[in-house]
Parts: structure tokens; sequence; C-alpha cells
């Protein structure tokens, strides 16, 4: 009888040493994590800068068209532009920030925010056809969805419909 109540004891000594490990272990990965992507809440407020930086860098660069002293703009423009890429690749090395392209992908609900569909015979399925917000992970985690515009296949019924309807014509006609 105190074989079996040893062995008990023993059994739920293994068994609690388990479980505490296991506790420490996911401890240990959940200060990493909180560790990780404390930043966010600072980075995602520094990416609404580099939305700034590139509105000025395409202002300048479309207003260097538009106007004849180009020289000075073109300094200018430069200037933003090193400026800009400085940030970016201090906020990628240092903080693990990094944008993630979407025109041309195929549309991701877990990373694009489609913001308007246009139907598109050229596509056979959701593709972003235009990046209107640009889209930023932090390490692995999406901190700001990107906005797009997607191309949607066109369906078949309304194809069907579209062949339907110029037949009719067709006959109308003749």
């Amino acid at each position: 009888e105190l074989e079996s109540i040893c062995r008990d004891w023993q059994d739920q000594y293994l068994r609690k040493a388990a479980d505490f490990e296991n506790y420490r272990k996911r401890m240990i990965r959940e200060k990493q994590e909180a560790i990780d992507y404390a930043n966010g809440n600072l980075l995602l407020d520094l990416v609404q800068v580099l939305d700034d930086f590139d509105r000025a860098i395409d202002a300048g660069n479309n207003a260097g068209k538009n106007q004849g002293g180009e020289a000075a703009n073109n300094a200018f423009v430069e200037g933003v532009v090193m400026i800009k890429n400085q940030m970016v690749s201090m906020l990628s090395s240092k903080y693990g920030l990094s944008y993630y392209p979407a025109k041309g992908e195929a549309f991701d609900p877990n990373l694009h925010e489609a913001v308007s569909m246009i139907q598109s015979p050229d596509v056979k399925e959701a593709v972003v056809g235009e990046e209107l917000q640009k889209g930023y992970k932090l390490k692995e985690r999406v901190i700001r969805h990107s906005k797009v515009m997607v191309l949607m296949p066109v369906e078949k019924q309304d194809e069907k419909k579209a062949e339907e309807s110029e037949a009719a014509d067709k006959k109308n006609e003749n």
C-alpha cells in the first residue's frame, strides 16, 4: 500500500515538474514576444512620417516637371529621398520594420485592406491592381495593412449575359 502511495506521489511530482517547465518556457517566450513587439505603436506612428516623405518626394518631382527651376528642386528632392532612405534603413535594421509590396500580388485579406474593387477580364483571381497606402510588418506581424484597389475576375454569369445580349442584338439586326 505504501509503495502504491509512493508511486502516486512520484507520478504527481513528475507531472508538476513538467507543468512547471512548460510554464517557464511559455513565460520566456511571451516575455521575448513582448520585447520584440513593444515598439509597435511607436513604429506605427513613424510609418505616417514615411508616408509624408513619399508625398513630399512626389510633390517635389511633380513641381520640378511643371516649373523651370529644376536644379534647386532636384537637390531638395534628392535630400528628402536621402533622409527617407536613412530612416527606412534604421527602422528596418534596428527595429525590424519592413514594407511589403502589394501591387501585382494576389489579394490576401490578412495583408491587404480592399478600398475598392474593379472587375477586369485580364485576371483569373483577385489581384491587387493599385496600392493606395503602403503596408508594413514588424518582424513577421502586420502592423498596418496596405490599402489597395483590387482587380476582380469577371464573373462567368456576366460573360454569359453579355454573350446572350450580343446574340439577341444580332437577331434583332437581322
